[in-house]
């Protein structure tokens, strides 16, 4: 659904009124949050979003693909008070993210759109809302020694997940399940914003303090 065309202008207002009613000193928006490229993206519609976290002394985070069509990178890229960052996934999935070798026939036949991801490498943590904050994508907080390698002086994890594929399956809650190894690992809390459910604040021993219900639009608040 949110590939079409028509869902686009939709979906931009959709995120800018959910974080208009709700302020923030930091807003996490999910993986792909925007299914175009950055620079696709209205130039006074950042502007707004950033306006948005300014006025909270703040900044917002969102999911967007950038690079072009020779080299794209699924990103996390924040505006607001602080200077513009961005992280790119560097852990790929096959098929989904990156084309294992010998498997370009597939990929002709099944002609996936945005299926050669390029990796972001090794990142150093974010600054933002006053803090160093480590972001990671998707299924990436599955390995926790490439997070606890990447994850420095950081104070805070922040997920952004789309795990939307998988349906009404187990990959839900078992994702949020391996968010709060994750934290419990580091003793870093850990902001999940998805997609399609389980967006969850998790402290830093491993306990859920709140969760959105799966497949439903809203927002999650919370003191971190």
């Amino acid at each position: 659904m949110k590939f079409r065309p028509d869902a686009f202008w939709a979906t931009l207002e959709r995120y800018e009124n959910l974080m208009a009613a709700h302020p923030a000193q930091l807003t996490v928006l999910p993986e792909t949050a925007f299914p175009v490229f950055l620079d696709q993206l209205p130039a006074d519609y950042l502007a707004q979003l950033k306006a948005l976290a300014q006025r909270q002394q703040g900044d917002v985070l969102f999911g967007v693909v950038t690079g072009d069509a020779s080299a794209y990178f699924n990103s996390a890229v924040s505006v607001g008070e602080s200077p513009s960052q961005r992280y790119s996934k560097d852990h790929l999935v096959p098929f989904g993210e990156f084309i294992p070798a010998g498997f370009a026939w597939f990929m002709r036949y099944a002609d996936i759109p945005a299926s050669s991801f390029s990796r972001g490498g090794r990142q150093s943590p974010l600054r933002l809302a006053g803090q160093d904050v480590a972001v990671n994508i998707c299924y990436e907080d599955v390995f926790g020694g490439e997070l606890a390698h990447q994850i420095g002086e950081a104070g805070l994890l922040i997920n952004l997940s789309n795990t939307a594929w998988f349906g009404h399956s187990l990959a839900q809650p078992q994702h949020l399940q391996i968010a709060r190894m994750r934290a419990l690992e580091t003793g870093r809390p850990m902001l999940r914003a998805t997609n399609t459910g389980m967006t969850a604040i998790i402290s830093s021993t491993g306990y859920v303090e709140s969760v959105l219900p799966a497949f439903e639009t809203g927002v999650l608040h919370g003191n971190v």
